[in-house]
């Protein structure tokens, strides 16, 4: 972990590395081990993911709304209005659970509050599987899973360490909202995964650009020099490219990926002009701007529109999608737009009155400032069963995170932010960056009383791992201080540990397990995630 103690500025100074080793120090040896211990930490995350997956029979919080709607998009293209009874209340939910899905189908398109990309992927798993409990959470069991293996992977090439790369996929893993929000065909386990895609596909493309940068450079100095006031242009960056379309595809699935566009737009600018500075570019900031910024646009802020709007094929090629031929016919200042982008513009205005205005309150409703302290979990299902061997018996799954991940998450951000004031660390930055993009945004729309769950916090969770893992690197400290990793191996190992023994006590109320009531309510720590 000595990487994370070499700042950024005084590359060209540091004897014994050649400018492409200082920009872009080679990965780990070991290929095949590098692999290995992040796939052992996917198989182990997929066990729990996968495992019981259909149970409880039953639908579950908000699945009652996105496993419906992605059956409308295998049907019908786009969403579909259900059957309902005169009060509003939902009838189709107890159909579905007896295998009837012809008969909950009513009127035409609905209106929804969240683009389709997620929905495709729930539809993947009916499709496969059928509409049944096990079938609508399959895509969000493997994207669960998937993102275990990426953040391993993503945090090995940041830290040079295949020991701390796959620390971060078990952690991962062992989190109880990561693992709840993988078993339940919601939405937010899609955003995170395609976040963290894009943020895997940066540091990646960090990498290959700086590598690039330091041949290019090498020969710049070998003619006139003139290169060297702004640097050179550094061609098609396809890694970042591929970022635009994992951040596209997040914002079709909940339009609070925004914020992480915004986020990693400034991130990838910055790495730039930082990689500039190091390699000795007179003015590093412009040379980034005039080189760099237009490309980075494009891959990142253009192509995720073009894939977001390219999400919505199916409402597009439907004739029944709720407002599809709304402007159809119509004049106006805009005319010259295709109708049906303006019917789209309009549906989306439509989306964010009801977003805006979204302020019933709800038992489980939650504040930003409560998430990182896991003061108010959804409780997702309930239900008091018989065959425990006790007078009462409960059943429970729990959105709640695995408090020695969130907790401790808190004091290694602490320490991260201390440690990038004084070096400029781009590894912490990167986690800090990735933790504010999907928290501090809520902070607005809590002024506003908006209705909000904790389970939205989940795109911030590999973020928080990746803070705990570089804290544990920076206690490990460097390979030739063997007193210092002593101590610091054993302090990490007690920590993982006590994740470990922390995510088995509380497994049984994020799976619906069967518990006597006692049993369950030791498990309960507090009276504010009943």
């Amino acid at each position: 972990m000595s990487l994370m103690a070499r700042g950024e500025g005084a590359g060209l100074l540091l004897k014994g590395f050649t400018l492409k080793e200082w920009l872009s120090p080679p990965q780990p040896g070991r290929r095949l081990l590098g692999w290995l211990g992040p796939l052992l930490v996917t198989a182990f995350a997929a066990f729990f993911r996968f495992d019981r997956l259909g149970q409880p029979h039953a639908v579950v919080f908000d699945e009652t709304y996105y496993a419906k709607d992605a059956l409308a998009l295998l049907t019908f293209g786009v969403e579909h209005s259900t059957i309902k009874d005169a009060k509003g209340k939902d009838l189709a939910d107890p159909l579905i659970l007896k295998g009837d899905t012809d008969s909950i189908w009513t009127g035409g398109g609905s209106f929804v509050a969240h683009p389709p990309a997620g929905k495709w992927m729930i539809a993947s798993g009916e499709w496969l599987f059928g509409m049944t409990p096990f079938g609508w959470r399959f895509a969000a069991a493997l994207f669960g899973t998937l993102s275990v293996l990426v953040l391993a992977r993503v945090t090995r090439r940041m830290t040079r360490s295949t020991l701390l790369g796959t620390g971060a996929g078990l952690l991962l893993a062992l989190d109880g909202l990561h693992l709840v929000a993988s078993r339940t065909a919601i939405l937010d386990v899609f955003v995170m995964f395609w976040v963290l895609a894009a943020f895997g596909c940066l540091v990646v493309d960090r990498d290959v650009a700086r590598a690039r940068l330091a041949d290019r450079v090498d020969d710049l100095r070998s003619g006139p020099g003139l290169g060297m006031r702004f640097g050179p242009g550094l061609g098609m960056r396809w890694w970042r490219l591929g970022a635009g379309i994992c951040l596209g595809l997040a914002c079709g699935t909940k339009w609070s990926a925004i914020f992480f566009v915004a986020a990693f737009g400034v991130m990838t600018f910055l790495w730039d002009s930082g990689a500039r500075r190091a390699a000795g570019i007179r003015r590093p900031f412009v040379g980034a701007l005039r080189r760099d910024a237009l490309p980075g646009f494009v891959s990142v802020v253009i192509v995720s529109a073009v894939t977001y709007v390219a999400t919505w094929a199916g409402w597009f090629a439907s004739d029944i999608g709720w407002g599809r031929h709304w402007a159809d016919g119509r004049g106006g200042t805009f005319s010259f737009v295709p109708a049906p982008l303006r019917s789209l513009w309009h549906y989306h205005a439509q989306v964010m009155g009801f977003h805006t205005g979204l302020d019933d309150k709800h038992r489980y409703q939650s504040w930003p400032w409560d998430w990182p302290l896991l003061r108010r979990p959804v409780a997702f299902y309930y239900s008091e069963p018989s065959g425990c061997g006790a007078a009462k018996c409960s059943r429970e799954v729990l959105g709640v995170g695995t408090p020695a991940i969130w907790w401790a998450a808190l004091l290694a951000l602490a320490v991260l932010l201390g440690w990038w004031l004084v070096h400029r660390d781009w590894r912490a930055g990167a986690a800090l960056l990735g933790y504010g993009a999907g928290l501090v945004p809520w902070f607005y729309y809590a002024a506003g009383d908006r209705t909000m769950f904790a389970f939205y916090a989940t795109p911030m969770i590999p973020f928080m791992v990746l803070a705990i893992v570089l804290a544990l690197g920076l206690l490990l400290g460097p390979a030739d201080d063997s007193g210092r990793r002593l101590v610091g191996a054993t302090l990490s190992g007690a920590y993982m540990l006590t994740v470990l023994a922390n995510f088995y006590l509380l497994h049984p109320i994020l799976t619906a397990r069967v518990l006597t009531y006692d049993a369950w309510r030791f498990r309960i720590w507090f009276d504010s995630w009943i």
